[in-house]
């Protein structure tokens, strides 16, 4: 049941860019039809962080997101080169984002973020122990970072104000492993 019932005729690059590349497959489906299958491909791996500090605040990123046309509230979070790994990726961009930087990391989730039509991994990370220190944000990010209690948080993504999925997972993960 777990075997690849898909089998790829040909398959190119339509699109490339320093993130991604979108693939167009031909394929047989696993009825045995002929079709076509379009895939998205992350060229980095996704690492967000939740920093906790010793009061049980947290740290957000906000930021105008292009694609969707509006702002967006996010746990800090940014792109890893697939040949690195991951950690180090997340260490740097809590750096680059907050300025923080974490004594103690703990990963506590692997996930695929669309599944259906890319194959983006992302990583997420708690990290304590936190210390504070001078934020150096990539040319193209307007950043706004607010410090907040974990708890309210919680409600951001409970009434929808939190809507990124890798944010709302590692909240919520975060959320059940501190008992809340």
């Amino acid at each position: 049941m777990e075997s690849n019932p898909w089998k790829t005729i040909e398959t190119e690059i339509v699109y490339s860019n320093n993130w991604v590349d979108v693939k167009h497959s031909k394929v047989i489906n696993p009825v045995g039809n002929d079709g076509i299958y379009g895939i998205v491909h992350f060229k980095n791996i996704a690492a967000a962080i939740i920093p906790i500090d010793a009061d049980m605040n947290t740290y957000l990123v906000g930021q105008f997101r292009y694609p969707l046309n509006e702002y967006s509230w996010e746990v800090p979070m940014g792109g890893s080169p697939l040949a690195e790994d991951p950690i180090e990726g997340a260490k740097r961009e809590l750096k680059e984002e907050t300025g923080l930087v974490a004594e103690k990391w703990t990963e506590i989730a692997k996930i695929h973020t669309s599944n259906c039509v890319c194959d983006e991994v992302g990583y997420v990370y708690l990290a304590e122990n936190i210390s504070q220190h001078e934020s150096v944000p990539d040319e193209t990010e307007q950043l706004t970072i607010k410090k907040l209690p974990f708890s309210e948080v919680l409600n951001m993504v409970m009434d929808n104000r939190i809507t990124d999925s890798i944010s709302q997972i590692a909240i919520l993960k975060v959320a059940r492993l501190l008992g809340l």
